[in-house]
């Protein structure tokens, strides 16, 4: 979703190639070749191939913004806009874990204890964002970015297995960004 929501907000022009979410589809000789982990997402654009989502996001707002989501190098808003880029995947990898416990692995075989560490390393992760949130209605100053299509994501992910509420600067911003055009699009 963080990759096709930056598109919709780029108003670029793609083609969606939806598989199975499951563990055959994602291992498949032919998506293997794509996604040598076998995970999504994956962008072809021309003949360059890339299969993790922070590098598409970095290399979509290099190669094709218009819409001001991109800081390049240079800009004031440059450093932190790399942060959120690559904070986003933290968040993310706890969610991550936790999809792995509720929906790929067997229900006999998974973790009371992995999936409360988890959810504790998640919620942990999303209070770093607290105090920025108080500041201002996006991650950086400026206003909305990319990093907030990278971080937003993970919060959207975040809330489907904990409680973001006290966090209330975190949920505000996820009301915020849930309402933008692009991000029901992604959905």
């Amino acid at each position: 979703m963080r990759s096709l929501w930056l598109l919709h907000e780029m108003q670029i022009e793609f083609k969606l190639h939806e598989i199975e979410f499951s563990m055959a589809a994602l291992r498949t000789p032919e998506y293997l070749g794509i996604s040598p982990l076998g995970r999504v997402p994956c962008l072809t654009d021309n003949e360059r191939t890339i299969f993790e989502s922070g590098a598409i996001c970095q290399y979509l707002c290099e190669n094709y913004d218009t819409e001001n989501l991109y800081r390049a190098p240079g800009h004031s808003e440059r450093i932190e806009w790399l942060q959120w880029i690559h904070f986003a995947e933290t968040i993310a990898v706890h969610g991550a874990s936790l999809v792995q416990q509720k929906v790929f692995i067997a229900p006999e075989k998974r973790s009371e204890v992995v999936q409360k560490l988890e959810s504790r390393r998640l919620f942990i992760a999303l209070e770093i964002l607290e105090p920025i949130l108080a500041e201002h209605d996006y991650l950086l100053q400026s206003g909305f970015s990319a990093a907030d299509t990278g971080v937003g994501y993970s919060i959207h992910l975040a809330q489907e297995f904990i409680d973001i509420t006290p966090l209330e600067n975190v949920q505000r911003y996820y009301d915020r960004i849930s309402k933008r055009k692009a991000f029901k699009l992604a959905l």
